[in-house]
Parts: structure tokens; sequence; C-alpha cells
């Protein structure tokens, strides 16, 4: 019984930290934070990215949650907790880098999903790459896609009111 709330902690702290990336990549890096974002948008064929610098930040977060409930002084904890929150925010930086850098953009292992939700996601963060520059965009999240069939007409009605520049590539 002692385990259902820390994992409830962790599970809860995964899915606050997709709210926490969607909006730091529309707000953040799609904002003020672009410069490390951009070379992830942009064709290149170097190992890592400056974009991968979001993820050391992700890091010390996981890392300052681990310190602070970690016994300090005669085995006495400073918040408990903290230590299942920087489980989950780990836990998610593992997820995203298997599904958004390996599945999605290939970074790890070659496939290609042809069916389910993997599909769809991959789907919904390619719709995210048909914009030029860090103006506009669809699919900010990485664990959930919406219908690519929504995702294009809002790229549409982006192009349309001028609001985003879409690439030839994309198709749409």
């Amino acid at each position: 019984m002692d385990i259902i709330v820390p994992i409830l902690v962790v599970i809860a702290t995964i899915l606050a930290m997709e709210v926490v990336a969607w909006s730091s990549h529309k707000y953040i890096m799609h904002g003020w934070g672009w410069g490390w974002h951009r070379d992830h948008h942009e064709p290149h064929n170097n190992l890592l990215e400056k974009n991968d610098l979001y993820g050391i930040v992700g890091a010390v977060m996981s890392i300052s949650m681990f310190m602070w409930g970690w016994p300090v002084v005669a085995g006495e904890y400073t918040w408990p907790m903290a230590s299942w929150i920087g489980v989950g925010i780990l836990g998610y930086g593992i997820i995203y880098t298997l599904i958004h850098d390996g599945l999605v953009h290939q970074r790890y292992f070659k496939f290609v999903p042809k069916k389910g939700y993997a599909k769809r996601l991959v789907q919904a963060h390619k719709l995210h790459h048909a914009t030029v520059g860090k103006e506009g965009g669809v699919s900010f999240g990485f664990l959930f896609a919406q219908d690519p069939a929504k995702l294009k007409a809002e790229l549409r009605r982006q192009r349309e009111t001028g609001t985003a520049e879409l690439r030839e590539s994309a198709g749409i």
C-alpha cells in the first residue's frame, strides 16, 4: 500500500510534464528560446543539436527534485515526495527521447509505424515541422497527438491568414 502514492505521483508527474513540454515548446522554444530550437527545424547532418540543451534543462529539473527529496541530516528528508517527482520527470525524459528522438526523428533506430497511435504521433510531429521558422505551427506536445486531418486544416488556415509560412515539401 505504501507504494501506491509514489506510483500515482510518478504517473501524475509524467502527465504534468507533457503540459510543461507543450507550453515550453510553444512559448519558449518557438519564442525567445528559438536560438536553441532552430536547428531542430532545419536540415543538418550533426549528431547533436543545440536543441538537445533543452534535455539538460529537464535533467536539471529531475536532479533538483532528487536532491530536494534526499535525506540531508541524520536521515531526515526535506520533502521525500520530491524524489518521486524526480522519477516522473526522468520517466518523461526517457519516454520523450524514445518517442520524439527515436521514433519520430529516427535518431536512434529506423522504424516507421504503419498504423495506430505511433503512426499518428509521427504524422502530427511531421506536421509540426511543416512550417518555416518559429511562427505558427501545430502539435507542440510530444505524447498526445491530434487528428492529422485537423492539424492540416489548421496549417491551411495559418497559411491563408499569413500567420505561418509552410514548407513546399509539406504538401498542404
